[in-house]
Formats: C-alpha cells, structure tokens, sequence
C-alpha cells in the first residue's frame, strides 16, 4: 500500500469519525431539549394540581392556542390564564388530581411536541377519566413554551338532551 493510499485510509476515517461524534453530539443535544420539553409537562402538572393558573398561564406563549374538550379554542395567553383560573378552581372544589402517564415526544430546532395519557382521580384514589393529550412547543428566549396545547377524554361523549324534552 502506497503512502497516498494510507493518507485517503486515514483522511476517510478522520471524516467517519467526525460524522459520528457530530451525530452524537447532536443527539445528546436532542435529548436534553427532549427532557426540558417533558419537564414543563410535569411543571403543568404541577401548576394544575396546585390551582395555580398563573404559573400554568406563563408556560404558554403570548400567541398560544388552548383546545381544551367541549369548548371553543382559547387564544393568547390572557385569555388561557383566565380558562385555566375557571377550570382548576372547579377541580379543586371537585377534589380531583391530574396525573400524567409516560410521556413521548420530539424536537427539530426550536419547536417540540410532546404526547401522552392522563388520568384523573377523585379525592379517594378512584380514577373518574382517562385520556390523552398532545401539546406543541416553541422555545424562546432558552425556554419551552407551549403554542398549542390539546388533550381529550378517553370515555364516550355524553349526549345532550334532545331539545324540548325533559
């Protein structure tokens, strides 16, 4: 083997090895936005128990879109800080806690999503709905802030009764 072939041996696992410490690299760097993304669920979660709407309000960004079940979309984060103060003070006052199942999800630059179950117990442990939910992120300014946010009841809708009828 000449010393020009031993040269383009070397130069060719010199750019192999530097594509797979770059492709490492860049995957640790996706797991970590990975698992800053999966902790403002838990901050959520968190924020929501606690009937904080406040705290739950600013994990979304000011353009956010809430589409919470059986209602019209929220828009901005004003108006889904005054959903979220409506909504957890009926939570608490019904004794129920939000919990959150194993979570999925996925990052590209600086927008993320992450997917999951959820369940809700009454104030016994009895578990009164399941379901699942699906939230989209942006980060700005190095945070992860939530610009759609969805999630729905794994039980059968109830239907409404038919007008004119009691």
């Amino acid at each position: 083997m000449t010393l020009r072939h031993r040269i383009a041996i070397a130069l060719v696992g010199a750019v192999l090895v530097s594509a797979a410490i770059t492709v490492a690299g860049e995957e640790a760097g996706a797991s970590r936005e990975l698992a800053a993304l999966q902790a403002v669920d838990q901050a959520w979660l968190q924020a929501y128990n606690a009937a904080d709407a406040q705290t739950l309000a600013s994990l979304y960004a000011e353009d956010a879109v809430l589409l919470a079940p059986g209602t019209p979309a929220v828009h901005g984060r004003e108006a889904i800080h005054a959903y979220f103060a409506s909504d957890v003070a009926a939570s608490q006052k019904a004794g129920v806690t939000t919990h959150l199942g194993d979570p999925d999800g996925g990052v590209s630059g600086d927008m993320g999503w992450c997917s999951g179950t959820y369940s809700v117990t009454d104030k016994d442990g009895h578990v009164v709905d399941t379901g699942k939910y699906l939230s989209v992120s942006r980060k700005e300014g190095g945070a992860w802030r939530y610009v759609r946010d969805t999630w729905n009841s794994d039980l059968p809708a109830t239907p409404a009764p038919a007008e004119g009828k009691n």
